[in-house]
C-alpha cells in the first residue's frame, strides 16, 4: 500500500498542493497502523522515564519489539530527538498511536538504549587484535617479581626505537577464537602466560569443548591490565625497554604485550536496528563473560561476525539453540533386548528461541553483544539470526 501511494505521488507531481497534503496524510496514516501493529496489547497509557532506566526497556512496555523504537518515534513530530529521553520525562501514546513525550525537568544525563554499566569493562579492558606473535611483550619484572603493580618497573623486549615518555596499554592474551568446527565446538580456547593454548595436564586438548586448531582464525581477545610510560629504551647494549607501570589497574606479568594508547575507539550511543545484510551467515556464540558456557540477560557474549559481515554496533540479533536430530523410536521400531532402534530412522527437531542480544563493540570478525532479554540461558555455539527469525 505504502508503494502505490508514493507511485500516485509522483504520477501527479504538478497537481494541486492540496492533493500532495492529502496523499502525505494518507502516507501518515498507513504508518499509524503499521506501528500499531506492532505495539504491545497491554501497553499503557503513558510512563515516567526513571534513572536507571534504558531504551530498551522502556521500549519493552509499549512494544512487541524493543528494538524497532527509533522507527516508531521517529516519526513523532513532538519528539525533536528519540535517542534522548531523560528521566522525568513523560511517554505516551497520545499521537496517532506513536510514542509522544512530555518533557520533564530534564536535570540528568539523557537513558541510553542498554545500561553501561554493564559493558563499560568490555569498552574499555577488551578488544580484539588478528595477530599476537609480533607484539612487543613483557620478558621481566622488577627484583625478579612474578607480578607488578603501580610504581613498579616491568622490562619489555620488542620496543625498538622506543622513546621515554612514550605511554603503552599492558594486555593480556585471554582467548584466541576460531569458527566453530561442530556444534560441540566453541572455537574459543583459554591462553597461557605466553599466549599459547592452555592444556591441562590429564586432558586433552578438546575438554573444553573448543579445537586448538580447526576453523579459520577470528582473532585474539586482549584484557588490559594497565598502563605504563618508557622511561628508558634499548641503549647501552640492552635488549630491553623499561616501563613504568603508572596507573591503577590488575597486575602485571611476564608474557602480557604492549600496544600503543589510543584514544577512545568506541560508541556510548547504541540505535538497535536489525543487521544490514539480509544474509549474515553462521554466527554462532562463541564466548560468554564471567561464564564456562552460558549466560543470560545482562550478561555480554563474543559471536563470530563482524564489520566483515555488516555488523556494527547497535546490531540486534536473535539468539537459538539448534534443533538436535533424535531417533525416531516409533518409526524405527525398538530391539526390546537391546533398547535401541532397529532402523536409523530420525526426526530434526526445530531450533529453539533463547533471547536478544544487542552489539556493542564490532572488529572485523568478532563483536560483542549484550543479552538484552532470555526465555532461558544462552549458552556458547547458539546461532544468531535476524531479531525477527521465527525459527
Amino acid at each position: 500500500m505504502l508503494e502505490r501511494v508514493s507511485n500516485l505521488m509522483r504520477s501527479n507531481a504538478p497537481r494541486s498542493r492540496g492533493l500532495r497534503t492529502m496523499l502525505a496524510a494518507a502516507l501518515l496514516t498507513v504508518a499509524a497502523y503499521a506501528a500499531a501493529a506492532e505495539l504491545r496489547s497491554d501497553h499503557p497509557s503513558s510512563y515516567v522515564v526513571k534513572r536507571g532506566d534504558t531504551l530498551w526497556d522502556i521500549s519493552a512496555r509499549f512494544l512487541k519489539k524493543p528494538w524497532l523504537w527509533p522507527e516508531i518515534w521517529q516519526a513523532n513530530p513532538q519528539i525533536k530527538n528519540p535517542h534522548l529521553i531523560y528521566p522525568g520525562d513523560v511517554l505516551s501514546l497520545a499521537y496517532l498511536d506513536r510514542v509522544a513525550v512530555q518533557p520533564g525537568a530534564r536535570t540528568d544525563s539523557p537513558v541510553n538504549a542498554m545500561p553501561l554499566a554493564d559493558i563499560e569493562p568490555f569498552l574499555k579492558d577488551l578488544r580484539i587484535v588478528h595477530d599476537i606473535t609480533n607484539l612487543p611483550y613483557v620478558v621481566g619484572l622488577e627484583d625478579d617479581r612474578l607480578h607488578a603493580v603501580r610504581g613498579q618497573v616491568a622490562y619489555v623486549r620488542g620496543l625498538d626505537g622506543a622513546a621515554a615518555g612514550q605511554r603503552y596499554l599492558v594486555v593480556r592474551p585471554e582467548k584466541r577464537f576460531r569458527t566453530p568446527g561442530n556444534l560441540a565446538d566453541s572455537g574459543a580456547v583459554d591462553l597461557d602466560a605466553r599466549g599459547d593454548h592452555m592444556r591441562l595436564a590429564g586432558f586433552n586438548d578438546n575438554v573444553w569443548g573448543a579445537s586448538s586448531s580447526s576453523g579459520e582464525l577470528l582473532g585474539y581477545e586482549l584484557m588490559t591490565q594497565t598502563t605504563g610510560t618508557v622511561t628508558r629504551g634499548e641503549v647501552n647494549g640492552l635488549q630491553v625497554s623499561t616501563l613504568l607501570l603508572d596507573a591503577e589497574g590488575r597486575d602485571v606479568r611476564p608474557g602480557d604485550r604492549l600496544i600503543p594508547v589510543e584514544a577512545q575507539t568506541y560508541d556510548l550511543q547504541f540505535i538497535p536496528h536489525p543487521p544490514k545484510q539480509a544474509n549474515t551467515g553462521n554466527i554462532s556464540v562463541i564466548s560468554v563473560s564471567d561464564h564456562y558456557k552460558f549466560g543470560g540477560t545482562r550478561d555480554v557474549i563474543a559471536i563470530s561476525g563482524g564489520a566483515r559481515d555488516g555488523i556494527d554496533n547497535g546490531t540486534v540479533f536473535s539468539l537459538w539453540r539448534h534443533g538436535t536430530v533424535v531417533a525416531d523410536k516409533i518409526a524405527s521400531g525398538l530391539d526390546r533386548n537391546a533398547g535401541f532402534p532397529l532402523s536409523g530412522k530420525s526426526a530434526r527437531l526445530p531450533d529453539e528461541f533463547a533471547g536478544h542480544a544487542m552489539v556493542f563493540r564490532t572488529f572485523d570478525n568478532i563483536s560483542y553483544a549484550l543479552v538484552m532479554s532470555s526465555v532461558k540461558p544462552v549458552h556458547l555455539g547458539y546461532e544468531a539470526k535476524h531479531p525477527d527469525a521465527s525459527y
